[in-house]
């Protein structure tokens, strides 16, 4: 059980700057995120790219900006719960509210904030029948990889050709017993540099690599044991494997958020512009879900919208105090 003053659903730079405006009104936070690292959008697929809009930043690189907003909060001392989605949310009898994920992990809080950009990220499935029968860790078929050594000398089969699978198949060259990678055209989307050595892994032996090859089909008796492809020449190669990780990127979906009753405009959550509010009271959005007259979807306008909101929060959390304003360059940052 996880306690915690505000529940932020979303862990990218405007779930992140969240924490920084709740830490100074005192107010404790747990963040949920789909993905297996924080930052949203700009860890999971641009991190190298640069971003001008940014006050004070003439020019920051996307990851650049997620390392520097953790290091802003970390005198806050927030909490994760990642690759996790929150699939069920409850008010209980006091007014508080009880979040279940899932992977089952139950978060007690006093307000939540959705800060879940475009919504949750469900990844892109390779179309092949029966794909669902072998989904999950036990069963050998992932789509994300939040703990590298859960792979140490397993054979595993990778599928992609963006950043994600490069990156994972320099790691998990040297952690798999047998890693294969799989790529249906014959160039990579990611960075030259990276697909660069995975060349070189391929040339040293260290890793198989099959391009313009297609998934076709994946078998197994209860657990996942061999895949097939269609190789360059258009010839089928069984491959036997522990595991079947396809990285083909990953789709925003509104996901669970759709059924809690919030009022809805198509894929946005309407809000209340004095504090951010939705049509339940202690439930916020802000950033890119939310949606109201003049909204731009900026990063920029998402942290103006944290301030506002948590300022509101801090009276629901706290309905009998007062909050204390002052500028930090009067108060400072107070660790927690």
């Amino acid at each position: 059980m996880i306690q915690t003053d505000i529940c932020i659903i979303g862990a990218g730079p405007v779930g992140l700057f969240a924490v920084f405006e709740a830490g100074l009104l005192k107010m404790r936070c747990h963040l949920v995120d789909v993905l297996p690292q924080v930052g949203g959008q700009l860890s999971e697929i641009y991190p190298k790219k640069p971003i001008y809009d940014i006050p004070g930043y003439p020019e920051v690189n996307a990851q650049q900006l997620v390392d520097n907003l953790m290091k802003q909060i970390a005198p806050f001392h927030p909490t994760f719960t990642l690759g996790e989605k929150v699939k069920m949310v409850s008010r209980l009898d006091d007014g508080s509210f009880e979040l279940t994920t899932s992977e089952d992990t139950v978060i007690r809080c006093k307000a939540i904030v959705i800060a879940a950009g475009l919504g949750s990220f469900e990844p892109r499935k390779p179309a092949i029948e029966g794909l669902e029968k072998y989904e999950g860790k036990d069963k050998g078929l992932l789509y994300m990889i939040k703990d590298p050594e859960f792979f140490r000398g397993k054979r595993v089969v990778l599928a992609g050709g963006g950043d994600s699978a490069l990156d994972w198949t320099l790691f998990l060259a040297n952690v798999a017993g047998r890693l294969t990678l799989i790529h249906r055209n014959e160039t990579f989307r990611g960075a030259p540099d990276s697909g660069e050595k995975v060349f070189a892994l391929a040339r040293e032996g260290k890793i198989d690599l099959y391009m313009n090859a297609d998934l076709q089909s994946v078998e197994g008796d209860g657990k996942l044991s061999a895949i097939t492809f269609l190789d360059k020449d258009q010839q089928t190669v069984k491959i036997e494997t522990d595991y079947l990780v396809p990285l083909y990127g990953l789709s925003p979906k509104l996901g669970p958020i759709s059924n809690w009753g919030l009022a809805l405009d198509k894929n946005n959550i309407q809000v209340n512009t004095l504090d951010y509010s939705t049509s339940i009271p202690g439930i916020y959005a802000i950033g890119d879900i939310n949606t109201y007259p003049g909204k731009l979807k900026l990063i920029l306008c998402g942290f103006h919208e944290a301030a506002l909101m948590a300022h509101s929060a801090f009276k629901y959390v706290y309905p009998n105090q007062k909050p204390s304003f002052k500028y930090t360059t009067v108060s400072g940052v107070n660790e927690f």
